[in-house]
């Protein structure tokens, strides 16, 4: 077959059924992609991602990180005004309201009124996720707006450290490509169901991207962010990691250090000890950990279970409300 034979032949031939694994890409793509908005200051200056998750009629409301609207909120980007916007897919831009933001899950919540219908995403759940599974990131990295990236999940419960120098526990890795402006754009599993918020990426690297997992605790952040603007958290003011069961035990929160006047300090916890039980509940994780210490946990007293150098012992706590900064 000489060359004009062969341009003639390619030409008519018919369109391929797609793979297995790219029906999946696609049919993400067309579900989610509608929800998916671009989060800026007025004149395009920085950016970053969202998705839309709830809408009355009237209002929308969108999820993204804490440090995308606080870092359009800064000095740097010359936005002044601290007024912020959404454009969506169609390029419509809109004035948007911060409700509230949250830098130790480094989520933030926006609201809008859109002149038509928007579309909103649905919630998954990053319980449900495996290593190995595949996972498909939108967002507007760089500037070049709604593009679709895949991947699988590298590895689950990972900790991170935020840009407000707090620890991101129990977040997501995937190889899924995201590069600044893809934060606070949606991490979906391959039935379009939103499964984590991207977050992070390692300078540097390539193929190692984070995630906020779609939780329970995820559910508490933004519903707080959505009716009162702001979280409450009991804080003990311990570094903690999780330590696997071994020996027959059952893992625990272990402490890598210890706060000075922190409530953990008055109580008498130190480095290398590990977090057994807060109350009446078994601790196994930091995520344990974590989900217990709300709202309802501020300036009681607590029985506190650690494990000292092979002897359990109990101790009394009284957390005291977090920080703000």
């Amino acid at each position: 077959m000489d060359i004009f034979e062969n341009l003639s032949a390619s030409s008519k031939l018919a369109d391929n059924p797609l793979d297995a694994y790219s029906r999946a890409v696609r049919e993400v793509t067309e579900k989610l992609e509608p929800a998916v908005i671009s989060v800026g200051a007025p004149e395009g200056r920085g950016g970053g991602s969202g998705v839309i998750l709830g809408s009355d009629g009237s209002s929308a409301t969108a999820i993204t990180n804490s440090h995308v609207v606080r870092g359009l909120r800064s000095r740097r980007t010359g936005n002044s005004s601290g007024k912020l916007e959404i454009t969506l897919p169609d390029g419509t831009a809109i004035p948007t309201e911060v409700l509230g933001d949250d830098p130790p899950s480094d989520l933030a919540v926006v609201r809008f009124t859109p002149e038509q219908e928007v579309t909103v995403a649905t919630l998954g759940e990053a319980e449900n996720l495996v290593v190995g599974q595949l996972v498909v990131a939108i967002g507007n990295p760089l500037g070049f707006q709604r593009s679709v990236t895949a991947g699988v999940v590298s590895a689950l419960g990972r900790s991170i450290r935020g840009e407000s120098g707090r620890p991101i526990e129990n977040v997501i890795q995937t190889d899924a490509a995201i590069n600044p402006g893809n934060s606070g754009g949606p991490l979906a599993d391959s039935l379009g169901r939103v499964v984590g918020i991207n977050t992070a990426i390692i300078g540097g690297a390539q193929g190692i991207g984070f995630a906020v997992p779609v939780s329970a605790a995820f559910r508490r952040v933004i519903f707080a962010l959505a009716t009162e603007g702001r979280v409450r958290r009991a804080y003990l003011g311990v570094m903690v990691a999780s330590r696997p069961s071994k020996n027959g035990s059952g893992g625990g929160a272990g402490v890598e250090s210890v706060a000075p006047n922190s409530p953990a300090e008055r109580a008498g916890v130190k480095p290398k000890d590990v977090i057994l039980g807060l109350g009446q509940n078994q601790i196994r994780s930091t995520e344990d950990l974590l989900a217990l210490l709300d709202e309802s946990a501020i300036g009681r007293d607590a029985n506190l279970r650690v494990l000292r150098s092979g002897r359990e012992l109990s101790l009394t706590v009284r957390p005291r409300e977090q920080p703000t900064e």
